[in-house]
C-alpha cells in the first residue's frame, strides 16, 4: 500500500537510502521532492486533477485558470482557498459567473498527470484556441539578456538543489534579471505557478519573457501565449508543434539556451 504524506509535508521529504558503488554501501537519507493530487475546484465543481509538488498552489491555481483561458484576468477569481485532505489538496476558487457558465460549456474532465500536455481534451478540434496577438515590443529583450537569466536562475532552484527533481520556470525582465521563479516536478505546473505569481502581483506579461529549465512543448507556448507573454526560452530543444504554433501566435521561442549559445525557430526579431 502507498504510503500518502499529507499535503502540509511540504515539497519534499527525506527518505533512507542506500548508497552503493562498486564495492561499497552507505545507508544515509535523501531528500525527495513531492508530487500529490491537486483538485481545481471551480464554484463548487471539481474541473481538474492534477499531481503538483504541493507549494505555491494559489500562483497555481491562478496560473492554470488564465493560461487554460477560463479567465481572462485575475479579477474574475475570487477566494482561492487550499483544502488539505490525506491524499492531497483541493484549491477551491469562486469563479465569475459567466466564465463559470462558459466553462462549464466546454468543460474538459481532465486527469492530469505530469507533464502529461493535452489528456483530457474530448475531441482534436479542442486542440486549437483563439490566441491574442503578442504585444512584446521587436526590441525587447537587450543583449547578454539570455546568457544572464541562465545565471541568475542556477541560484534561484532551492528545492532542484535540494532533489534534482523539479523543472523551474522563471520570469526575466527584459535585461535578463530574473524577477520570479517558481518550481513543481511538472514544467506546465511550473509555468502556471509563475503566470499566476506574476497576475498575483499586477504585473504585465508583456515586458519580459520566460525561461524554461525544460524542453519547450506546444503547450508551454499556448500556455505563455494565452496569457499574453511573447517570447520563450527554453534550456532543452522544442518540439516541432511548439514551433509551428509559436510562429502562427508571434512568439519569439528559443532553444538550448545554454551559456553563450542559443537557438531561435521564430519570430528572431526581438533578439538583439
Amino acid at each position: 500500500m502507498l504510503d500518502h504524506p499529507s499535503p502540509a509535508s511540504g515539497a519534499h521529504r527525506s527518505y533512507g537510502v542506500e548508497r552503493r558503488g562498486t564495492d561499497s554501501a552507505i545507508l544515509g537519507e535523501d531528500a525527495v521532492a513531492e508530487e500529490a493530487p491537486v483538485a481545481l475546484v471551480y464554484n463548487g465543481f471539481s474541473h481538474a486533477v492534477m499531481l503538483a509538488t504541493p507549494q505555491d498552489l494559489e500562483d497555481f491555481a491562478l496560473g492554470f485558470t488564465l493560461s487554460e483561458g477560463i479567465a481572462a484576468s485575475a479579477r474574475e477569481l475570487h477566494d482561492i482557498d487550499v483544502v488539505e485532505h490525506a491524499l492531497g489538496c483541493e484549491v477551491r476558487m469562486a469563479l465569475a459567473g459567466e466564465r463559470f457558465a462558459a466553462m462549464r460549456e466546454r468543460r474538459r474532465a481532465l486527469a492530469g498527470r505530469t507533464g502529461c500536455g493535452l489528456c483530457g481534451i474530448e475531441s482534436l478540434a479542442q486542440l486549437q484556441r483563439p490566441l491574442p496577438p503578442a504585444r512584446l515590443a521587436d526590441t525587447a529583450i537587450q543583449p547578454g539578456a539570455l546568457e544572464r537569466a541562465q545565471a541568475e536562475l542556477a541560484a534561484l532552484q532551492p528545492l532542484f538543489q535540494l532533489t534534482g527533481a523539479v523543472h523551474a520556470a522563471a520570469w526575466c525582465r527584459r535585461d535578463g534579471s530574473v524577477a520570479l521563479v517558481r518550481e513543481d516536478v511538472g514544467r506546465h505546473n511550473a509555468l502556471d505557478k509563475l503566470i499566476g505569481a506574476i497576475a498575483t502581483r499586477g504585473c504585465g506579461f508583456d515586458d519580459g519573457f520566460v525561461l524554461m529549465t525544460s524542453r519547450a512543448s506546444y503547450e508551454i507556448v499556448q500556455k505563455a501565449a494565452t496569457v499574453g507573454i511573447a517570447a520563450i526560452a527554453a534550456l532543452s530543444a522544442p518540439t516541432g508543434m511548439a514551433v509551428r504554433l509559436a510562429e502562427a501566435a508571434g512568439v519569439t521561442l528559443v532553444g538550448f539556451a545554454r551559456g553563450h549559445r542559443h537557438s531561435v525557430y521564430t519570430h528572431p526579431q526581438r533578439m538583439h
